[in-house]
């Protein structure tokens, strides 16, 4: 199973698009959590309304599923701006970029998906576009080349990304506002829950959606992917009413356990304690242990199982901790703390 085929993944899935177009909130006010962002955006956004300008570029950054590409649209909608989308991999040469930003109009917004996976050569032609709304086109070759300048709209990009730290300094810097998405409470996943389900005209009892936030992860996406699947079974099974007890029979189906974790990530968790006397053990032993890969476990299956507190990274590899052993109904061994120092 890829990481793409796992109900809990917090990447897109293709099942995601409509259901995401579908759920969308389009103003700040439907859009629950992330308050601290909220509120340095109203202000934000007033600000430009008032001096009669575009607002300065954003970037946004955190985990898949949070919320970044809504945001984007957000801003959009509120500034009554156009906006457009594309992705990182998806501007391959410098005449796709002058392509689209020639196309642009007066207060438009670009919203570019993945954005640390910009190549090099593009990020030089973004500078002068982002400081100074101003493209440079080389024309020729050899000493015969020269520079044209063109003079762009006056714009706004909006760029959104996973991985931060892959960003260039030169890039992050021309970025005026800049704004780290957290992982959402259960509350907040609730209040998100309650409003999909109006949406989709179900109705979802409040134990139902305790149940549905508490495995959610807290990421919004994964939340209305699993609402969608329970859905689909008291639709089947039941009277179209989400009650606990068909929630609970269909999350069992789906196999996500109460803290949210799939057959993978138990997988993950068992290999440890069972082939690896519960740790240390190196990543690259555990990725041989399930058949997996070693980035797809550093970067999709432990972030999760650490931030529940279940395994733990020490200097000489990994280790499941006490909370892992309690969840998984195992007893816990008496030389557990040794191996956490």
């Amino acid at each position: 199973m890829t990481d793409k085929e796992r109900i809990i993944t917090a990447k897109e899935k293709q099942e995601d698009k409509t259901l995401d177009a579908t759920l969308r909130p389009t103003n700040l006010k439907e859009f629950f959590g992330q308050q601290k962002i909220k509120d340095n955006l109203l202000i934000f956004m007033e600000a430009a309304r008032q001096r009669s300008e575009p607002i300065e570029h954003v970037l946004l950054y955190g985990p898949p599923g949070l919320g970044k590409t809504t945001l984007a649209h957000i801003i959009a909608h509120e500034m009554g701006s156009s906006i457009r989308v594309t992705s990182g991999p998806a501007i391959e040469r410098a005449g796709d970029l002058a392509a689209i930003l020639t196309n642009l109009q007066d207060g438009d917004i670009l919203f570019i998906d993945e954005i640390h996976r910009l190549n090099k050569v593009i990020e030089e032609v973004l500078y002068p576009a982002m400081e100074d709304y101003a493209l440079d086109i080389v024309i020729g070759k050899g000493p015969s080349a020269r520079t044209l300048r063109l003079d762009l709209p006056k714009f706004t990009i909006i760029g959104a990304t996973t991985r931060y730290n892959l960003l260039s300094s030169p890039l992050r810097n021309r970025f005026g506002s800049t704004y780290r998405l957290d992982y959402y409470d259960q509350p907040e996943i609730e209040q998100i829950l309650h409003r999909s389900a109006r949406i989709l005209a179900i109705e979802l009892l409040k134990e139902a959606c305790q149940m549905i936030a508490a495995r959610s992860r807290l990421t919004p996406r994964v939340a209305n992917r699993l609402l969608k699947r329970v859905r689909d079974y008291v639709q089947v099974k039941g009277d179209g009413k989400i009650s606990p007890d068909l929630c609970a029979e269909a999350l069992s189906l789906l196999d996500v356990d109460q803290e949210g974790l799939d057959t993978l990530d138990r997988k993950i968790l068992e290999a440890i304690i069972q082939k690896f006397k519960g740790g240390p053990v190196g990543v690259n032993s555990i990725a041989a242990a399930i058949q997996e890969e070693e980035g797809t476990i550093e970067e999709i299956y432990e972030p999760y199982l650490m931030q529940l507190g279940f395994l733990m990274r020490t200097p000489r590899g990994r280790v499941v901790t006490e909370l892992g052993y309690k969840h998984l109904g195992l007893e816990v061994p008496s030389e557990l703390q040794s191996k956490l120092l």
